[in-house]
């Protein structure tokens, strides 16, 4: 899919974002963060990706991620895919779902509407990467980022919310991911 928006140098961060197909609040449930967290842990580990920052609200996503071994792009685009996928099976195991049905016709609606899919779409198709290669744009993307839960209601501080690096950047404590403070 064409954008204006294109990853520039892979070893300099990039702020990224993801969006779940029909703004669909799909991370209000605890288990799906679950599995976010988990593969971005694995990307981390096994696929190169240098995670400065992350933010994962109702329905959507912020990272600030580089790479020194691998592309961008390859990254995210196995990263979504990935999660698409596993998030969408957790949906339609889950008995407890209140949404199921709701969430799962959205995906499949999407997805049948986007020569891209098979069956399902989780994620919007772009993900807006923005190299942050000024020292003030990493600051107004850090902050950004880290106000999101805030400005959203969710919470009072921004390192109180569980699924934010904030914890890293503004106490001596750290989160649930190993992060690279910029």
């Amino acid at each position: 899919m064409s954008s204006k928006y294109k990853v520039g140098e892979d070893a300099i961060p990039h702020f990224v974002t993801f969006s779940v197909a029909g703004w669909i609040d799909v991370f209000s449930r605890e288990r799906y963060k679950e599995l976010f967290i988990e593969s971005l842990k694995y990307c981390q580990e096994n696929k190169g990706m240098v995670l400065d920052a992350r933010v994962i609200m109702t329905n959507h996503v912020h990272l600030i991620i580089s790479s020194n071994s691998n592309k961008i792009e390859s990254i995210v685009r196995d990263l979504k895919k990935y999660t698409s996928k596993q998030i969408i099976k957790a949906i339609q195991e889950n008995n407890m779902e209140s949404r199921k049905e709701w969430m799962l016709n959205i995906f499949s609606y999407t997805g049948k509407n986007n020569n891209n899919n098979k069956e399902f779409q989780f994620w919007k198709q772009d993900y807006h990467p923005i190299e942050l290669n000024i020292a003030e744009k990493i600051k107004q993307r850090l902050d950004y980022l880290h106000e999101n839960p805030v400005r959203s209601g969710l919470i009072w501080e921004p390192w109180h919310y569980k699924y934010s690096s904030a914890i890293d950047y503004y106490t001596n404590e750290h989160g649930l991911l190993k992060v690279e403070l910029l």
